[in-house]
């Protein structure tokens, strides 16, 4: 039974990660899949709380198991948590960044790598990191469509009182503007 797993900070989760999901659970059909909120994310500071983030991935995710990830990194969370043949979704730019990432290949030893790809992303960046790697072969590459949200912009233009609309889910804007939440953003 293959369990996908797709972690993040999610601060806050976009439309972007929506598509990540929806085309990962498509092309590999996982068991089960779940969405990991970094609680205290090894590699990014984040604005909102762990709380207020989860609550936001489960309305970002509504039919998916949600649920805090309390390892920083990768590697421990693997180690802590015997999952069902477990393949790990990721994105393409994230991939690049794996060598720098705690015991990338004692990541690979634990998990397969889902890696999203879009249409013009380098194919050569992805092959330099791939010839690194002890495991190359654990590594499996999926389409998504490109969508241009990100985080810090969807902070930006929350705290600038502008529309969400197109960038993060309706309920992903309602929770947003409902908790207040990146309105204090500093300048």
């Amino acid at each position: 039974m293959t369990t996908g797993l797709y972690g993040g900070a999610f601060d806050p989760p976009h439309l972007g990660h929506v598509e990540v999901v929806r085309a990962a659970k498509a092309h590999f059909e996982p068991e089960r899949l779940i969405v990991l909120v970094a609680a205290v994310p090894g590699h990014k500071e984040v604005e909102a709380s762990a709380e207020a983030r989860l609550e936001l991935a489960r309305a970002a995710f509504p039919d998916d198991e949600v649920r805090l990830d309390p390892h920083p990194w990768t590697v421990e969370l693997l180690r802590a948590e015997p999952f069902d043949d477990p393949l790990f979704v990721i994105g393409a730019d994230q991939f690049c960044d794996f060598p720098t990432w705690q015991e990338p290949d004692e990541v690979l030893a634990r998990t397969r790598l889902a890696v999203a790809t879009r249409p013009g992303f380098p194919r050569e960046r992805l092959d330099s990191v791939l010839g690194g790697l002890e495991r190359p072969d654990r590594v499996l590459f999926f389409d998504v469509e490109p969508n241009p949200a990100a985080s810090r912009d969807i902070r930006g233009l929350a705290a600038a009182g502008k529309s969400l609309d197109g960038l993060v889910p309706p309920a992903v804007a309602g929770l947003i503007a409902s908790l207040g939440l990146y309105s204090a953003l500093p300048d």
